[in-house]
């Protein structure tokens, strides 16, 4: 049985920088992801990342920011903490040999985002996570740790209050196995895939959430799920909020550019939660287009010229022409939105210590929070290197200090035998279909806008989806890289998260960022300033809630 000291899986932006960190504080790290680290999600990330380092903008100014777009449930002291580390961070990653795009003057280049005051997010033209993504493989080196790609996490084992490793699927060998660890990171990312749209990658199935849910770890604000609000129409590929930045219009089909009537001061450049709900009551009320894969409005570059749009959004001439036969810089985008980000997940303290001992996570599988009801787009990208550094610097201190971690052959046991079974069944359900219903229950009855009716609905559905998956059939037969399997492991993790963000959403009775109820539609302070914890219970998820920490910014409302 293989043994680390610390144990990282997931190997985007935020594990790899935890591994960064473990590794140069001495420890003995292993690498586990589902795909190889440079395939990871964070390398979709387009438009950039957030630091306050032009003359005129300020971290006091980035916090500001940062509080009001989580519509003031973000914890304040998280939120000083994280913007404080905003410009060392971006600096460290130039010298890690990121290449970011320049001004005319060999400063680094800053577009306006959504949400902000000023122009503060540093970007590498519209592919700035692929460029921090290869920038720090390169400095973590593969020589410095053990990589195990092509394994899904099946298991985070505890026992006597504390972790003792993992447990997982080799997909190559295929075979489950343990691996044991002192310390274990998640940063698995996101669980896009829940939705029937969304701009995730396939791979973003939330599978470290589960895993800590399942192991006794507490979750934090799963209810609070973004819409990204330009997603291309049919495919739902992200087309970047650098677009709008960058001088980019919505309008409707009347050539109106419609969010004068929502944001009228910053119009689109409000934050994505405002932009969201603008385009779907556009469309609602008739002042959308129509077509064969639904409503939208459009997104106009062509005004920026055909030099600014190649050089400045070039993945997003690529996407347009590829996936949808348009031509940006003659022809406007057609959009709509898609689920985008979780600004709920595992919940840790700045260091990512989770409630169980010995377990850090980082990155969108995590809930610090700094993000609230709503994230403020070139906040993820920094996320994940702010984070996922300090839960690397944790875990390593934990393994240093901790006991040899004990993990048994009855753990791998107890681990697989219902996923042993799955595959002996001769009749059963199917997990791809369960999926499928799984996500349009979550499209119709937990979207933009949400309420009582609706939401019970959609919990009755996956309940009921959750009972059926206990007769799950894995027909594949095969162990090298059975996929049938793996997507059997993804649907039973997105179906416990889905019923958990179903339970946190009915219960929060007002509308709050990217939590809209039509059946409550204002923000409710006295009540509701507060963050839903989840724990999991013989009768489903069980809620309670703890305070937002405020430290200098009283709760005001929140218009743009």
């Amino acid at each position: 049985m293989p043994s680390h000291e610390v144990v990282v899986v997931g190997a985007g932006l935020a594990g790899q920088r935890a591994a960064l960190a473990a590794v140069e504080a001495g420890r003995d790290v292993a690498l586990v992801s589902k795909l190889h680290p440079l395939r990871s999600h964070s390398g979709a990330a387009q438009g950039g990342i957030n630091a306050a380092v032009g003359a005129e903008d300020s971290v006091d100014a980035h916090i500001f920011d940062t509080v009001k777009g989580s519509d003031y449930l973000g914890d304040q002291d998280a939120i000083e903490f994280f913007c404080r580390e905003a410009g060392p961070t971006v600096v460290e990653m130039e010298h890690f040999g990121t290449i970011f795009s320049r001004s005319e003057d060999g400063a680094l280049a800053r577009r306006p985002f959504g949400g902000a005051h000023f122009p503060r997010t540093v970007y590498a033209a519209d592919r700035t996570g692929l460029a921090l993504l290869q920038a720090l493989w390169e400095r973590l080196g593969s020589e410095r740790f053990t990589l195990y790609d092509e394994w899904d996490l099946t298991r985070v084992v505890v026992r006597e209050g504390a972790v003792q490793g993992i447990v997982a699927f080799d997909r190559k060998g295929g075979e489950f196995a343990e691996i044991a660890a002192k310390s274990v990171v998640l940063a698995t990312g996101p669980a896009g895939r829940i939705y029937a749209k969304t701009t995730n990658a396939h791979s973003c199935t939330g599978d470290g959430i589960a895993a800590a849910y399942d192991a006794g770890a507490a979750l934090k604000d799963l209810e609070f799920v973004q819409f990204h609000p330009t997603a291309l129409l049919e495919s739902s590929i992200l087309i970047t909020e650098g677009a709008r930045g960058e001088g980019g219009l919505l309008k409707n089909r009347s050539g109106e550019r419609f969010m004068s009537r929502y944001a009228p001061h910053v119009l689109e450049l409000a934050s994505r939660d405002v932009v969201s709900r603008a385009i779907v009551t556009e469309v609602a009320e008739g002042r959308g287009f129509s077509g064969p894969y639904g409503g939208y409005v459009n997104l106009e570059l062509m005004h920026l010229g055909e030099e600014r749009i190649e050089s400045r959004l070039t993945e997003i001439c690529d996407y347009a022409r590829r996936f949808a036969g348009i031509d940006p810089v003659k022809e406007p985008i057609p959009v709509y939105p898609a689920q985008h980000y979780m600004m709920g997940g595992i919940g840790t303290d700045i260091h990512g210590a989770t409630s169980v001992p010995g377990l850090f996570a980082a990155g969108e599988a995590a809930c610090v929070s700094i993000h609230g009801a709503n994230r403020l787009g070139g906040n993820s990208l920094l996320e994940t290197l702010v984070f996922g550094k300090q839960a690397g610097l944790a875990a390593a201190a934990h393994a240093e200090r901790a006991s040899a971690p004990s993990l048994r052959a009855s753990d791998l046991e107890e681990a697989t035998a219902p996923l042993r079974a799955w595959s002996s069944r001769k009749d059963g359900e199917d997990p791809s279909l369960l999926r499928a219903e799984m996500q349009q229950a979550m499209a119709v009855h937990a979207g933009i806008y949400r309420n009582e009716a609706d939401m019970l609905e959609g919990l009755r559905k996956v309940r009921a989806l959750k009972q059926r998956f206990e007769n799950v059939r894995v027909v594949d037969q095969s162990g090298v890289y059975n996929l049938n399997l793996t997507d059997a492991l993804e649907t039973g993790h997105m179906l416990e998260l889905a019923e958990v963000i179903l339970v946190g959403a009915y219960a929060r009775t007002e509308s709050r960022g990217a939590h809209a109820r039509t059946d409550y539609p204002k923000r409710d302070d006295a009540r509701w300033m507060r963050h839903t914890i989840a724990e999991r219970s013989p009768d489903g998820p069980k809620l309670s809630y703890t305070p937002v920490a405020v430290t200098s910014y009283q709760p005001t409302e929140r218009v743009y």
